[in-house]
């Protein structure tokens, strides 16, 4: 499912991109360097504040699109309408119509930690099939490896306590809402309130009642009563409308069981604490408490350092759209060109935003107590690293623009994201001001650095 509204007819994906990939695509195609063999890498250059670590996803909506990429002939029609394409050629849009993209897809599988300037993915293919992927790669790896990594960080948080992610009103689109459900599941969160993601991911969806619901009713009570009736075993009655206590004495005095309560505002510290008092009381001990309302992992580790009584988190503005970090500046550079005076490794020199050139492969070794300990970046030509423990991350997905394997389900991509997680020291892990992680640069990649000039 690799798009919602727009998108879903595959002929317009053609058109998900920047004006730029296409004004590039016709110069290329009219002088004549369509065919040359290219090589993109997407990576992060830098890591949010306060973020240790990425946790990677999004490559299930990559390969989607790639799969799926072509130009229909409405989109054919706009372009041509356009008056910076009058000087393109017909034999340009022929080339369009028969669009597809028969490159190659190496990549960090899905759930895996990654750094910066570590290649998340590699494109290996004709030049303007590579470059036009850029814009719709970076959307999709950049939005859900943020708010993977964000909800990596509230699941750290909760200690053991469960997490839903409740964001789908914030979401900056429903898009956004489906496809962060999906990073944030795969980070960690129990489930979601998202109905949609719920069905199409086969992930528990989670839900109560809204403050409208108890306002429509003359009396709390009777809300209490009218959503317990319809849902004896699984009503959790939202009981801080009024008054919080009050709302819990009220619930309380249903006498039927109840599956538990929300909280959604206040100090939830404080009145998880009374609250719990009040539903033993009277005979709830098994009524779990579920708190909302604006949580994010700060708030999170102060209400389990108080040892506040809650059992559920729902998390949903703060994580959905990663308040404190709202973007993810990764990029998707040219480290190669393949042509007919043969292969020829490129980098950037700008100032702040140099790059790495050629094409490369990360390795990750593990120290003694099963930690990862440090990374290795590498020209994809060396040999693998002499010392055991070095893994290599960059795997193949796609050779000539068919998948090699299937990709994981879901559940492996969720348990991969936690191994991984758990395999990071504690420092790099930190929630406040985390340590680095060490990124070794290989001596053949040194060389080659220092050998290329401004000219290339």
């Amino acid at each position: 499912m690799a798009t919602l509204g727009l998108l879903s007819d595959a002929g317009r994906l053609g058109l998900a991109t920047d004006l730029y990939q296409l004004t590039m695509a016709a110069a290329y195609f009219e002088n004549g360097m369509g065919r040359e063999t290219a090589t993109f890498e997407l990576f992060v250059r830098r890591l949010p504040a306060n973020r240790g670590y990425l946790l990677v996803a999004g490559l299930e909506q990559v390969v989607e699109y790639l799969q799926a990429l072509r130009f229909d002939d409405a989109g054919i029609q706009y372009l041509r309408s356009l008056p910076l394409f009058g000087a393109v050629s017909e034999a340009f849009w022929d080339y369009l119509r028969e669009f597809r993209f028969t490159g190659d897809l190496n990549a960090v599988p899905e759930g895996t930690v990654a750094f910066p300037d570590e290649p998340l993915l590699q494109v290996r293919g004709p030049l303007i099939e590579a470059q036009m992927v850029e814009t719709f790669l970076l959307s999709t790896l950049n939005h859900q490896t943020l708010i993977a990594s964000k909800a990596a960080r509230v699941v750290d948080a909760a200690a053991g306590k469960g997490v839903i992610e409740f964001g789908a009103r914030r979401a900056h689109g429903f898009d956004a809402a489906f496809f962060g459900a999906r990073a944030a599941v795969i980070a960690g969160c129990a489930g979601t309130s998202n109905v949609l993601a719920g069905q199409a991911l086969g992930v528990d969806v989670y839900g109560t009642a809204a403050h409208s619901f108890t306002m429509a009713f003359p009396r709390e009570t009777e809300a209490f009563q009218a959503f317990h009736r319809v849902f004896p075993e699984h009503a959790i009655l939202l009981i801080d409308t009024y008054d919080t206590l009050e709302g819990a004495r009220r619930a309380v005095s249903l006498g039927v069981p109840i599956h538990g309560v929300r909280l959604d505002s206040g100090d939830l510290a404080t009145l998880s604490r009374q609250v719990r008092e009040i539903l033993d009381a009277g005979g709830q001990q098994d009524a779990i408490i579920v708190a909302s309302g604006e949580l994010n992992e700060d708030s999170i580790v102060r209400l389990t350092e108080a040892g506040a009584p809650i059992d559920l988190y729902g998390v949903g503005t703060e994580m959905m759209t990663s308040r404190d970090a709202p973007a993810l500046g990764g990029v998707y550079k040219l480290v190669a060109v393949d042509d007919e005076h043969g292969h020829r490794p490129v980098r950037k020199l700008s100032l702040e935003k140099s790059t790495y050139p050629d094409a490369k492969q990360l390795y990750r070794q593990r120290g003694a107590d099963g930690l990862f300990s440090g990374d290795l970046l590498a020209l994809q030509t060396e040999p693998p690293p002499a010392a055991e423990g070095w893994e290599p991350l960059l795997t193949p997905v796609l050779r000539g623009g068919q998948l090699v394997q299937e990709l994981p389900k879901l559940p492996a991509i969720q348990a991969r994201a936690r191994e991984q997680r758990a395999s990071l020291p504690e420092a790099v892990r930190r929630l406040k001001d985390p340590g680095p992680y060490p990124l070794a640069i290989s001596a053949e990649m040194q060389r080659l650095m220092a050998s290329l000039h401004p000219e290339q």
